[in-house]
Formats: C-alpha cells, sequence, structure tokens
C-alpha cells in the first residue's frame, strides 16, 4: 500500500515537474516567437520599410508558428515532450541569433520564419502535460501550461528600455551588438540554458500515450466537424490574440502619436489578462463545463470589438485601452475552455487534435496582421482592425449558439 501511494506521489511530482518547465519554456518561445512586434518598429526605421512590410515579417514568424502544430503534437504523443521540447529551444536559438546581424529585409524574413518554429512548442506542451495530468485537473494545467502565452509582454516590457539604454555600437568592439539586436542575442542564450535544464530536469521515464498506434487512428478524430468548429473558436480567442499582440504597438503610434515605449506598455495591459487568465479559464471549465464558459467569453470579446470598431466614437486611449482589456479577459478564459473540450472528447487523442486546433489557431494570428492591413487601407480608418474582430467572433458565436440549439432540441 505504501509503495501505491509513493509511486502516486512520484507521479504527481512529475506532473508538477513537467508543468513547470514547459510553461517557462513556452514563456521564452512565445516571448521569441513574437519579438518581432516590437523589434518591427526600430526594423522599420532603420530599413525604411512600408506598414505592409512590417505587418509581413510578424506574418511569416506567426505562420511557422502554426503549419506545424499538427506534426508536434502527434510527435510528442509517440515520442515524449522531454524529447521533443529541448531540441525546439536549441534549433529556435540559432536563426533569433542571427537576428542580431542581419541588415536585409529579405533575410530577415527568411530568420523570421525560422523563429516561428517556438511558435508549435504550444502543441509540444499542451500534449506533454494532457499525458501527466488527470482528466479532473487538466482544465487547469493546460490553463498554467497555456499562461505562458505571457511572454509576448516579455519583449514589449523589456526590449524599449534596453534598446534606449545599450549603446548603439554594442560591446567588445562590436562583438556583440547593441541597440535592438542586442534582444535577439540574449534571446538565443535564454533558450540555450532552457533547453539544457528541460533535459536535465525533465521526467527520465515519459510518457507517450501516441506511442505503437497507427497513424490512421491518430488521425481520425480530424476528420469530425466539431473539431473544425473548436479550431475557429480558436482563431477567436487565440489567433486574434497573437495578432492584436503584435499589432497594436503599431496602432498606438500611428492613432494615438505615443512612443514606442508607452505604446508596448499598454499593449501589455492587453496581454497580461489574455495570457494569465489563462488558469482560471481552465478552472472555470472543469467546475462549470466549457460550453458556458465560452458563451459568456463571446460576448466579452464581441461588445467591445463592436465598440471600438466605430469612428465617429473617436475614443480616448484610456477608454480605448480599457475595452481591450474586457476583450482580453474574454480571450484569456476562452483560451482555456477551448482546450478543455479536446482532452474531454478526444482523452487518448490531445496531441493530433489539440495539434489541428492549435494549427488553425495561431494561422489566424498569420493572416489577420494582413487583414488588419488591407481592410485598413481599402475602409480608411484604423477601426477596421476591429470591423474584422467583430465578424469573426459573431461567426464563432453563432455556430457556438446553433450547437446549443441542437443540444436543447434533443429529447
Amino acid at each position: 500500500m505504501q509503495s501505491v501511494h509513493m509511486n502516486k506521489t512520484t507521479q504527481q511530482s512529475e506532473a508538477s515537474r513537467v508543468l513547470w518547465l514547459s510553461t517557462l519554456g513556452f514563456t521564452l518561445m512565445f516571448a521569441v516567437w513574437l519579438m518581432f512586434g516590437v523589434l518591427g518598429i526600430p526594423i522599420r526605421k532603420e530599413l525604411g520599410l512600408t506598414d505592409l512590410q512590417m505587418s509581413w515579417l510578424t506574418s511569416v514568424a506567426v505562420l511557422n508558428g502554426a503549419i506545424w502544430r499538427l506534426y508536434f503534437g502527434i510527435l510528442t504523443d509517440r515520442i515524449g515532450g522531454r524529447n521533443v521540447f529541448p531540441w525546439m529551444l536549441l534549433l529556435t536559438a540559432i536563426p533569433t541569433a542571427l537576428v542580431a546581424f542581419t541588415h536585409s529585409y529579405v533575410l530577415l524574413l527568411v530568420l523570421a520564419f525560422m523563429i516561428g518554429m517556438a511558435g508549435n512548442s504550444f502543441s509540444v506542451g499542451i500534449a506533454w502535460n494532457s499525458a501527466w495530468n488527470s482528466k479532473e485537473h487538466q482544465g487547469f494545467a493546460l490553463g498554467v501550461f497555456g499562461a505562458g502565452n505571457v511572454g509576448a509582454s516579455v519583449t514589449k516590457l523589456v526590449a524599449p528600455t534596453l534598446i534606449a539604454l545599450l549603446p548603439a555600437a554594442g560591446f567588445l568592439g562590436g562583438v556583440i551588438p547593441g541597440g535592438w539586436r542586442f534582444i535577439p542575442i540574449m534571446y538565443a542564450v535564454l533558450l540555450v540554458v532552457m533547453a539544457l535544464c528541460m533535459w536535465a530536469f525533465g521526467p527520465k521515464q515519459d510518457r507517450m500515450p501516441g506511442q505503437g498506434r497507427p497513424m490512421s487512428e491518430i488521425l481520425k478524430p480530424l476528420r469530425e466537424v466539431r473539431v473544425w468548429r473548436f479550431s475557429l473558436y480558436y482563431v477567436v480567442v487565440f489567433g486574434a490574440y497573437v495578432a492584436l499582440s503584435a499589432w497594436l504597438p503599431k496602432y498606438y503610434v500611428d492613432v494615438y502619436g505615443l512612443d514606442l515605449k508607452h505604446a508596448a506598455l499598454l499593449t501589455t495591459i492587453f496581454i497580461f489578462p489574455a495570457s494569465l487568465l489563462r488558469p482560471l479559464g481552465g478552472f472555470l471549465s472543469d467546475k462549470f463545463g466549457p460550453r458556458v464558459v465560452m458563451k459568456l467569453m463571446f460576448a466579452l470579446i464581441f461588445i467591445p470589438s463592436v465598440v471600438l470598431s466605430l469612428p465617429v466614437l473617436e475614443l480616448p486611449v484610456g477608454t480605448f485601452t480599457a475595452l481591450l482589456f474586457v476583450m482580453a479577459v474574454g480571450m484569456g478564459i476562452g483560451k482555456a475552455a477551448v482546450y478543455k473540450y479536446i482532452p474531454q472528447y478526444y482523452p487518448s487523442d490531445v496531441g493530433a487534435v489539440g495539434g489541428l486546433v492549435g494549427m488553425f489557431g495561431a494561422l489566424g494570428g498569420f493572416v489577420l496582421p494582413p487583414l488588419f492591413a488591407v481592410s485598413q487601407s481599402l475602409i480608411g480608418v484604423p477601426e477596421a482592425t476591429f470591423m474584422v474582430m467583430s465578424v469573426i467572433t459573431l461567426l464563432a458565436a453563432l455556430w457556438l449558439a446553433a450547437v446549443l440549439n441542437k443540444l436543447h432540441a434533443l429529447p
């Protein structure tokens, strides 16, 4: 009896270690993945880029952080997170360091795409934590892990101050670059350190729920319409979050005339609740179910989006930021609710289903910034950004309402 208790205690200890290692790793990877949201502004000035060119610099990183999520989710289920996550960290460190020495827009696009690999760490962490946590606690555990989205604010808080303080000439005669170019060097070093920590302290006997299963069986759930519905939900709560995290510094600079430091600081007011409330979203979804939570969160996103899309209001910066904060609450809690659905319906296929849902959510983060730029150009007002947000949120909410109506109609 004692050995059983010890075994259970050991498993809980290992699960906690997986949770904290993966959360720290994901936070760092997320910071690197979206670093062009801030670095893009001094890069735009240095290279003389247009708004559309700058939006593509951010978007190609988001694209590569989306297209491999399904693959990495399945891979993690098959060979374990400890065998996948450290290598992702190391491989991301290489292009991240090279950004510091690049003076070509085309080469920056290539490196930004390679750095986008960091975004796929989400699927790895989701599959890894799902394998180690019981069904009753999966919502909260995945919410804690997903709070690593707060990494998007790390660059916005740290980079502007470092860029202002560090000498442009760099250190050691320019061997270590200064100014904005120091930021990718710093991140590259941290990525290597995190990879070593994860390999050293991760569980030696990992859990691999997909090991030995045929690929046709693993991919079978992806044929279901329900999975694609979850994907649209995730575009609203995560894809739009990624897009706005990268887009808002520019919006504050261009529309409200703020400097980069204050624009980045106000953007963190959006990022923090959209990231740190994810554990609360997991807890609420464990307690009340994800349907109830999603219904309320769509309302919290849609109503502010409509208000923000009305040019006639000419909102002051404080009101604008407050409405963004409300949207961020909906996104933060909603992200956890979407991923509560997945182990609930597909307990043995979290890697595949979670990977697909995450892929489409991240693809939303890729598509939306250029869509914001194009809609703003066509309509002629910056509020077009939130007109786009209103439409996609309404579509997702209507699909959820149709499902709920169908369930209520059942005998």
